[in-house]
């Protein structure tokens, strides 16, 4: 694992747990920073993923 794949679930994790305390707070604004999270985490994760396969193929 490298440094994005870490940052990028890391990212995932924390913006589930901010969107899902948006739901119990009944905030659409947390909600919504937190869906955005895990779209930045997710994104973040892929670029690892590629720079992972990249380097395994060297």
């Amino acid at each position: 694992m490298n440094k994005d794949q870490v940052q990028g679930t890391a990212k995932q994790v924390a913006g589930k747990v901010q969107q899902k305390t948006g739901e119990l707070i009944d905030s659409k604004e947390q909600q919504i920073k937190g869906a955005a999270k895990q779209i930045d985490g997710s994104l973040q994760k892929g670029v690892g993923d590629v720079k992972e396969t990249l380097k395994d193929r060297h």
